[in-house]
């Protein structure tokens, strides 16, 4: 019985599969026209994608080891003078450096202090030949020097930091592997000269920004404890304090003699010579897939709903 039911269950099975590929067959026009149409359109459309090239510099965190190690009694006075209790190494520090880089009160100060509105917000090609920016005249005019871009409110015709900083935010990438702590950063952008001077800018500025926390920091410190030892007599006390100023008095002087404060460039930035992307065959060929397989699905449902 079991057999009588299935053997007309696949003879349907059979008949509908076949049904199926004559629909398609009989609608192929329709799905090389069409497929034509959308390879053609990706062409021109992969065509139109200017190269963008990626520029990327591999860091190393500069460890440090502190020697110095404080009694219980004086911790609290340690930890308001700023002074490392644990003797933590660079670890913590380029942590907290990353989160820096990567904050929006850091990257709108180097956008503002670069003043890199234009090339962020109004490049749309490269020339390799002039090594000049290709600049859209519809949001920058060079003639006369003026943002013309259309916008709603509240924006304006010239970009605001904010805006600046969220388009930067997708050309801009700084990642830290876990396992050997290694940091890589890399920009990307129409101009590879223009990506390797970022790149080698955003290492300098980070390192000059946490060398100048580091260094008030320790100033304060200073600053406090030498009050706190006119305040006090007690010998042992006066000599923590003494040997807590001497650790503050070694990190002034690093960081006043050392130029990569947090991070030690291991590979430097270069200017790419190849561009990172657009994909321009990926495009055309997933435009290519994208329009078979819709054109077929069309031809099966317009017959099935025919009949």
């Amino acid at each position: 019985m079991t057999e009588h039911v299935s053997q007309p269950q696949l003879a349907d099975d059979e008949i509908d599969l076949r049904e199926l590929f004559k629909a398609i067959w009989a609608g192929k026009w329709i799905v090389i026209v069409t497929t034509f149409v959308f390879s053609v359109a990706a062409v021109f459309y992969a065509l139109s994608l200017p190269n963008i090239y990626k520029s990327e510099v591999t860091l190393a965190p500069v460890a440090e080891e502190s020697g110095l190690r404080i009694p219980g009694q004086l911790g609290g006075l340690a930890a308001l003078a700023g002074v490392n209790l644990g003797g933590a190494g660079g670890g913590d520090k380029s942590g907290l450096a990353l989160e820096i880089l990567k904050s929006r009160d850091f990257i709108s100060r180097f956008i503002e202090q670069h003043d890199l509105y234009l090339p962020i917000m109004a490049a749309e090609g490269w020339d390799r030949t002039t090594n000049q920016l290709v600049v859209n005249q519809n949001i920058y005019n060079e003639s006369s020097q003026q943002w013309v871009r259309k916008v709603n409110e509240p924006f304006q015709p010239k970009p605001s930091n904010l805006e600046t900083f969220e388009a930067f935010k997708k050309l801009f990438s700084v990642n830290q592997d876990k396992t050997s702590g290694m940091v890589k950063l890399s920009v990307e952008h129409v101009s590879p000269y223009l990506a390797k001077a970022w790149a080698d800018k955003l290492v300098k500025a980070i390192n000059e920004e946490m060398r100048e926390r580091e260094l008030t920091e320790a100033e304060r410190s200073i600053a406090y404890l030498n009050t706190q030892i006119a305040q006090t007599n007690i010998a042992d006390v006066r000599a923590m304090l003494y040997s807590l100023i001497e650790e503050q008095t070694k990190t002034v002087m690093l960081a006043n003699v050392r130029s990569e404060y947090v991070f030690k460039t291991i590979d430097p930035a270069v200017v790419p010579e190849l561009k990172n992307s657009p994909k321009r065959a990926l495009i055309v060929l997933f435009a290519v897939f994208l329009a078979g397989t819709l054109s077929c699905i069309t031809i099966v449902f317009r017959h099935f709903y025919n009949k």
